[in-house]
């Protein structure tokens, strides 16, 4: 695929999932009084806000947004298999795993929220968090499917 393809299909799903970034925008920005600062990271395709005071840790992606409660994308965090202790694997880089969710809703758009749901919402058996675990170790399968 061409450069300009490329560029065009990143518009279009930035449009397609517009309604899911502007509820991250809204969540975001009312974590800036309490300390959390925005800035928009090309490589994961979104605006991330980080030290976002709530939650229980870690990161969480709405459209082109991602809220996230550390200091930054680059930290490791276990795979959601892991965590369940499925298996052993290593640590992978957070900002990969959400990366993978940024191009799940640019694809999806406003079908994201309910298919994620659907699936099971945050969990080991959501094929969402298991395609992007496979993303994060591998650079491939962000597609749920």
């Amino acid at each position: 695929m061409g450069r300009t393809a490329s560029v065009l299909l990143r518009v279009l799903g930035m449009l397609w999932t517009a309604p899911n970034t502007g509820l991250g925008l809204i969540a975001g920005s009312a974590g800036l009084p309490f300390g959390a600062r925005v800035h928009f990271d090309p490589h994961t395709v979104a605006l991330v806000f980080h030290r976002w005071p709530w939650g229980p840790g870690g990161a969480m992606t709405l459209g082109n947004t991602i809220l996230h409660t550390g200091e930054t994308l680059d930290a490791p965090c276990l795979t959601y298999a892991h965590r369940a202790g499925h298996c052993e694997e290593p640590p992978v880089r957070i900002g990969d795993h959400e990366r993978a969710h940024v191009y799940q809703y640019m694809a999806l758009g406003p079908l994201f929220l309910p298919l994620y749901l659907a699936c099971g919402g945050i969990s080991v058996r959501n094929r969402f968090e298991r395609a992007a675990d496979r993303y994060a170790q591998t650079g491939r399968g962000w597609w749920p499917w």
